[in-house]
């Protein structure tokens, strides 16, 4: 078992790869909102937002553990051997992987990067847009049940109240995508793949999304959309997500790991445990809006990758 030391979030920083990811994931996101707008114009308008129509605010949930059960990537992965992208020995491995998550309630460096190298090499060479197609199917067969009702219903309150919601996930932008569009939700971040002329390549785009690229692909949308972070809210059940949690002024602890619960106690974030129906403490929902838009694609993440070089 590899030690998890590194990880501590007081001693990781931003790499130029992280704000890369960030970024990509970011820039894609608000393409695939302005073209969402398009489609959308003439259906039912937006509700406005309450608390004096807060237009400088978001809430941000992780996907795995804190919106869904266990991991996306591995659900995913269960769903592409079903349909015989690879081979039984491999599914294999994405089920030791998903155990050990599962088990021990956080993320394993060396099972994540394991898992990312195994579905790149599964994907490449394949169309994004059948991923896509694909994606809803394997939703409705081994996402939607997994769903914890107690985090829906957090994000279902911020919508209710006219605020916009986002995942910020690891999992490919696509699939995150997919499972934010299903559950009513605003859009995703989400980790971009490098595709060319629409076929993946088998490359990131800087690195997944995960720890302090999250944070960035936060940042970089707060920046491009004038949000305020200090009126938006973030959840999350782990402690590789407190950068993303210190930036806004709402932080969650949603099914926290052993490390969140302790720093979320000490500097008095609001926990819920969904795991077991037991309340670590009331959670209400910030008076802080939302403002977003959809994400998806990596046309324009791509385009921003090529522009930096």
């Amino acid at each position: 078992m590899a030690a998890l030391g590194w990880l501590t979030p007081r001693r990781r920083s931003a790499t130029a790869r992280s704000v890369l990811a960030g970024e990509a994931s970011a820039e894609a996101a608000r393409k695939s909102s302005q073209e969402a707008t398009e489609v959308s114009e003439s259906s039912e308008a937006e509700p406005e937002f309450p608390v004096l129509g807060d237009e400088e605010a978001a809430a941000f949930f992780d996907l795995d553990n804190t919106v869904m059960q266990g991991a996306a990537l591995f659900h995913f992965g269960r769903g592409l051997h079903k349909r015989k992208f690879f081979e039984t020995r491999d599914l294999a491995k994405f089920a030791w992987q998903q155990a050990w998550f599962r088990l021990a309630g956080v993320e394993d460096p060396e099972h994540m990067q394991e898992a990312r190298d195994s579905a790149l090499s599964i994907v490449k060479g394949h169309r994004v847009a059948e991923l896509q197609s694909i994606g809803e199917e394997i939703y409705d067969e081994y996402m939607a049940e997994r769903i914890w009702p107690g985090t829906r219903a957090l994000a279902q309150a911020h919508l209710d109240a006219g605020q916009k919601v986002w995942l910020v996930t690891a999992a490919p932008v696509e699939i995150a995508t997919v499972i934010a569009r299903r559950l009513g939700l605003t859009g995703a971040l989400g980790t971009v793949a490098e595709s060319v002329d629409g076929v993946y390549t088998g490359k990131l785009v800087g690195e997944p999304l995960h720890g302090p690229a999250k944070a960035e692909a936060v940042r970089a949308l707060a920046s491009a959309e004038d949000l305020d972070l200090a009126r938006c809210a973030a959840y999350s059940d782990s402690h590789n997500d407190i950068p993303m949690l210190s930036l806004v002024g709402h932080p969650y602890a949603i099914n926290p790991d052993t490390k969140l619960r302790k720093h979320a106690r000490r500097l008095d974030w609001r926990l819920r445990d969904y795991r077991t129906g037991r309340k670590a403490a009331k959670v209400g929902i910030p008076a802080a809006a939302g403002v977003g838009a959809v994400a998806g694609g990596t046309a324009a993440a791509i385009a921003l990758h090529r522009r930096r070089r």
